[in-house]
This record gives C-alpha cells, structure tokens and sequence, in this order.
C-alpha cells in the first residue's frame, strides 16, 4: 500500500524458473534476471493500474533508458522466485523502480533498477509529467489532491 512517508509502493508477484532460462547446469542465465524484472513491473502495473495498456490508452509509452542489475546468489531450474518490484518516486517525468528477486528460501539473489521515461506514441519524449500520470500518483497516494 502506498506509504506517504517513504513514496514507494510495492508489489510482490512470483516465477517459476523454465528449463529455457537456464544453462546447461541449470542455472539461470544471467540476462534472464532483466526479463524476470520486467515481468515484475508488469505484474505491478497490472495490480495498480499503471500498465503498459494504461499508458497507451493515453498515448504514452514508457521506454527503459536505464537498467541495472546486481547478482549475488543462483537462482535453478524450477525454483519459485519472488519479484518485489517498488516504485519510487520522482518529481521528474520519469519512473524509476527497483528490484529484489528472493529463492525459495527467502535470499536476496538479484537486485536492481530501471529507469523508464514517458514518450508520446508519435516518438516525442515528454518534458513534463503527463496528466494521467499525475492522476495515478494521486489515486496511490503519491500525490496531494
């Protein structure tokens, strides 16, 4: 939940390791871990209201124009991973989330962070914060009325 302190909101959803993600010991390949960070921030848009879809029906998209990824422990075929995926917020026409991705056994294995601005479909970046954009911070918390 949104926590006015802070201007972060979270959101925790899992994966399953496929056998196609790993190398031949069965270890996750390390450029799968970008993939298992979008499929947390997609997971995060879907639960708050801020996904892709969202943003196209308002004439945006959201490329990454920054990534970074930090390993420290393996994550196997068929382990179930969870994926904290938080936003933190900006007063820049940006959003920034960070990641943590934990084994089954609860160990941080991955950490790190994207950085995504907003381009209008027809390829011009946005300067400003779009309106609807300004209007999901408010309905999350993360912006007075």
């Amino acid at each position: 939940m949104p926590s006015n302190s802070s201007k972060e909101i979270s959101f925790t959803s899992k994966v399953r390791v496929r056998f196609t993600e790993t190398d031949p010991l069965g270890i996750v390949w390390h450029g799968n871990y970008i993939q298992y960070f979008e499929d947390g921030r997609e997971a995060f848009g879907r639960h708050h209201g801020i996904s892709y879809l969202d943003q196209q029906k308002h004439n945006f998209s959201s490329p990454i124009v920054k990534s970074t990824c930090e390993h420290k422990l393996p994550l196997r075929y068929g382990d179930v991973a969870e994926i904290r995926t938080t936003y933190v917020d900006s007063a820049a026409a940006k959003m920034i989330f960070r990641y943590e991705i934990m084994n089954p056994e609860g160990k941080v294995v991955c950490t790190g962070e994207t950085i995504q601005v907003f381009v209008e479909l027809q390829g011009e970046l946005s300067l400003v914060i779009p309106d609807f954009f300004k209007e999901w911070k408010k309905k999350v918390g993360l912006l007075d009325g």
